[in-house]
């Protein structure tokens, strides 16, 4: 699987992995990686693939109790909402394509009933509170200031199998270069 850093580019696109610059000084985003969901003249929206909710998904879905798996921190807007991304296809029709294999959202009373049968694969779908966003021209400006750095193409099956304890990391490892050396940063540079 490959990884590319765009040095010049014009604006990221759906389906790109925004990774944290490694001091960036925002608790919210410390170290974390955006699945970006949507990038258009409006705005951006994407959800953290790596900090988890102190929660499981069957606490917070009275409906499912039988769906033990974790519910991650999308970011910190609106942090009372529920969202998915998933690789269901039964759920493909009615969700939005973010790329190949990788959705966001759909039915949700189809998800709940294929949720009751077990009829999904815990390793092809991830819940999340709050979402990530930005506004208009937001996003290409914190990337200008080398807060974000971009990564594209991007398999669905790393989003969803990679441990989110070391999804920061392992991603700048395997985009190698500068990045890699980005990947070994002390958490506190002070301490080095």
């Amino acid at each position: 699987m490959e990884f590319f850093q765009y040095k010049n580019i014009d604006t990221p696109a759906k389906g790109d992995l925004l990774i944290s610059e490694p001091l960036l000084p925002d608790n919210n985003f410390d170290r974390t990686v955006i699945l970006l969901c949507e990038h258009n003249e409006e705005g951006s929206f994407g959800f953290v693939l790596n900090k988890l909710s102190m929660l499981n998904v069957d606490e917070v879905l009275d409906e499912v109790e039988s769906f033990k798996t974790n519910l991650y921190v999308g970011g910190p807007v609106q942090q009372n909402t529920l969202h998915f991304i998933h690789d269901i296809e039964p759920l493909y029709q009615s969700g939005q394509l973010i790329q190949e294999g990788l959705c966001w959202g759909g039915d949700f009373d189809l998800l709940i009933s294929l949720l009751k049968a077990n009829a999904i694969d815990q390793n092809k779908i991830r819940f999340f509170v709050g979402y990530s966003g930005w506004s208009e021209f937001q996003l290409q400006q914190e990337i200008d200031e080398n807060t974000w750095i971009v990564a594209r193409g991007v398999h669905p099956s790393y989003i969803f199998n990679t441990d989110p304890d070391k999804l920061w990391k392992d991603t700048l490892e395997k985009m190698g270069g500068r990045f890699k050396v980005y990947a070994n940063y002390p958490t506190d540079p002070k301490l080095n």
